[in-house]
């Protein structure tokens, strides 16, 4: 089959890889008919050391049950399914405390033996655990809905909900990337009234007002946080949802966030120091997030996206086919694309 492989910093390729087979009666092999590029899988196009080897790329997909274990028996044969963005047993006691991403059985994808999402086919471990099945469709933008619960439209959730936002907080969402704009979203779903988007890029945050932005801040460091303290009449929001995973982005967040607010971080830091010294502590500022546990979130956001109520599908804004997935890549590192979706 053909599938994704990343050898190196800019350098992505499409290749012929071995089919995926049953490894493990708990083991599914799930036919691709939809993925996607990350704004994480972005790090290591920028900054990857070179292999001679490669690896697998990609953790956001869904597809057609082509194959199941011995031990499988939540989905079968032709069913369509969403694979959260790491692999888990749904069983044991992290899972069960809704924090799949620390599975003591689960694991990420494009790991030894565990293919990417951006290929052809896919072996997916722990299936009874991991996929969720869902209603079929032939509708394009149904199906990009779909694709954003495997990550985007779970870690905005995630975000939100760990920062506590309901329809009495503030909010300001740091980053008009599509894990931003569905922060957004998920916080106009928790009902929060006003919500600034700090972000640069008109169409992006066009999008944004679209989900549920009621300000945009489009200036950056000193100066952005000088426009939400003035918007805000000085005190900051009670929530800030950091979607970028830069250090800076992380400084700007504790600069807008109010006395006793909370800054939830999704964004993949890419720093090891930040300032948490004593203004920190005085402001009573409460610091969380982190990865998001997508298998946890998706039964609850799939009912709204059935619904209609909500679109999240609309942060891909350019879609290819699987042998132009390099491309893709250069599209989204040269800010020439949202988000782009495999089809």
């Amino acid at each position: 089959m053909r599938a994704t492989v990343i050898y190196g910093a800019g350098d992505v390729r499409v290749e012929t890889v071995p089919d995926p087979k049953l490894l493990e009666p708990t083991d599914a092999i799930v036919s691709v008919v939809r993925s996607c590029i990350c704004g994480s899988d972005l790090w290591p196009y920028a900054s990857m050391k070179r292999s001679e080897r490669g690896r697998r790329i990609g953790h956001e997909f869904l597809g057609l049950v082509e194959e199941t274990g011995a031990d499988v028996t939540t989905v079968g044969k032709g069913d369509l399914v969403v694979a959260p963005f790491v692999f888990s047993d749904n069983t044991c006691q992290y899972c069960q405390e809704g924090l799949h991403t620390s599975c003591e059985h689960g694991g990420n994808w494009g790991t030894k033996d565990v293919d990417g999402g951006q290929g052809e086919a896919v072996r997916v471990p722990q299936a009874d655990g991991t996929l969720v099945k869902l209603p079929h469709t032939e509708d394009d933008d149904l199906l990009a809905s779909y694709l954003t619960l495997s990550d985007v439209f779970s870690t905005g959730h995630h975000c939100a909900t760990t920062a506590g936002v309901n329809e009495r907080k503030t909010v300001t969402v740091i980053g008009d990337g599509a894990v931003g704009l569905s922060a957004v979203l998920a916080a106009k779903r928790l009902g929060a009234e006003q919500i600034f988007l700090m972000g640069r890029h008109q169409a992006r945050t066009d999008l944004g007002r679209e989900f549920g932005a009621t300000d945009v801040v489009a200036e950056r460091g000193e100066e952005g946080i000088a426009k939400v303290l003035e918007l805000t009449s000085g005190q900051g929001t009670h929530t800030v949802l950091e979607c970028v995973g830069t250090k800076p982005a992380f400084e700007m967040g504790l600069g807008v966030v109010r006395a006793g607010g909370t800054l939830s971080r999704v964004g993949v830091p890419q720093y090891e120091e930040g300032p948490i010294g004593p203004a920190l502590f005085r402001r009573n500022v409460t610091i969380t997030g982190g990865v998001a546990p997508a298998r946890h979130y998706i039964p609850e956001l799939l009912v709204d996206v059935l619904d209609g109520k909500y679109q999240p599908g609309k942060v891909f804004d350019r879609t290819i086919g699987l042998e132009a997935v390099p491309e893709g890549y250069r599209a989204m590192a040269d800010r020439e694309a949202l988000k782009v979706l495999v089809k």
